[in-house]
């Protein structure tokens, strides 16, 4: 009877040793999976479009949460320290637009390929960089993902391909990525991504005529987030149908703002472009938070009111976490635990990123080439001289 109070005893005191929010957590089952309607994809020469129901597993569930929490708190921290002046130079955040970069990532294999444009520490997280990397990448250090000598719009990982500065310039180089997967053969595709902003630019539509014309492994995505600088798309283009805009390309349009049916339309993209057929068209519907860039307050060409509102009704995370605790996936405290590690998480991140030395003026010309020898590189003048080293 001792031994067996004794042993009460020990597992009472170890519960109230542990946080109560855990123990709760612990003690409750939870549904492994749940289906959801998802909202139908407009479409443009096809007959039949992505599914309009899909199923979510728990642990699936709980890991695009943390990845959108992720990039949520990593940019208002970029956010912060850019206005520390810690962070200089161009810097373009995309808050608001998280279902995009986790959504899309969740939809193809790791060896596919994506580009984006210069809105891009989303896509460098979800492409599996670190937060540490990105941070001292913005920072401009020695620990960034491109040596502290790329910033905002230039950083790269294993398959993607930046982060470009240069308005709409990254889409014929999609398509030449997806040159290089039929050429060789494998069976991999390419994201091409570009806002509405670029969506008018003529080098896109001959990168359209070129990789029809050679069927290839190309998806092409219009990120529409409203307003292209701080000009809405109905004062920036005739047509506001981005989906179609590609006429002999088949196109769909995508509410971007639902994780769910992001990843849903690029498993049917990808499916599509590894058949054989060609490529094909996604416009995601989305919204950002911040303003164009940090010199842009974002609410001269907008009402705080007009953002207020798609906070409060369309905020991608608030509405995978809806779905997560009214399908008994997940519970409010547990979602609340992965806040407070997001938290942390990035914290410590930028304490590195402030704290990690600059690449020294000796570095400037090093990584030019990936395995050269190591040659010379001139300065402002030709008296100046760099060692390149890879």
């Amino acid at each position: 009877m001792r031994k067996m109070l004794a042993a009460v005893s020990r597992v009472l005191f170890g519960a109230a040793q542990k946080p109560a929010s855990r123990v709760l957590v612990a003690s409750r089952n939870f549904a492994n999976d749940a289906t959801f309607e998802i909202k139908k994809c407009d479409l443009h020469r096809l007959e039949e479009g992505p599914p309009v129901t899909t199923v979510l597993t728990r642990e699936d569930g709980l890991k695009y949460y943390r990845m959108m929490q992720t990039v949520r708190r990593m940019e208002l921290k970029a956010d912060q320290l850019y206005k520390q002046k810690i962070i200089r130079g161009f810097c373009h955040l995309c808050d608001g637009q998280e279902a995009c970069c986790v959504g899309l990532e969740a939809g193809i294999n790791p060896t596919d390929h994506l580009i984006t444009a210069y809105r891009a520490h989303g896509f460098t997280f979800t492409r599996g960089l670190s937060v540490r990397e990105i941070l001292a990448e913005l920072t401009g250090r020695r620990g960034g993902c491109a040596k502290g000598k790329g910033g905002s719009m230039h950083m790269y990982a294993k398959n993607f391909y930046g982060g470009n500065g240069i308005v709409g310039a990254q889409v014929p180089l999609g398509a030449g990525i997806a040159l290089a997967c039929k050429y060789n053969g494998k069976d991999e595709v390419c994201l091409t991504l570009y806002g509405d902003g670029a969506a008018n630019q003529g080098q896109i539509f001959e990168a359209y005529n070129m990789a029809a014309l050679w069927k290839l492994p190309c998806i092409f995505i219009c990120e529409n987030n409203r307003y292209g600088m701080g000009t809405s798309v109905e004062r920036a283009a005739a047509s506001t149908d981005y989906y179609k805009r590609g006429d002999f390309i088949p196109g769909l349009r995508v509410d971007g703002m639902d994780i769910l049916c992001v990843r849903e339309a690029t498993k049917f993209a990808a499916a599509y472009c590894r058949s054989g057929k060609g490529p094909i068209l996604m416009e995601l519907q989305t919204y950002r938070y911040h303003g164009h860039s940090m010199s842009d307050p974002g609410v001269s060409y907008r009402t705080r009111e007009e953002i207020q509102e798609v906070r409060s009704k369309s905020d991608p995370i608030m509405l995978l976490k809806d779905r997560m605790v009214n399908s008994n996936l997940a519970s409010v405290e547990e979602l609340k635990e992965i806040d407070v590690e997001v938290r942390k998480e990035i914290e410590d991140a930028a304490q590195f990123a402030t704290a990690d030395p600059e690449p020294p003026l000796e570095e400037l010309g090093y990584h030019i080439y990936s395995s050269d020898p190591p040659f010379e590189v001139r300065g402002a003048n030709q008296w100046i001289k760099f060692k390149s080293v890879s």
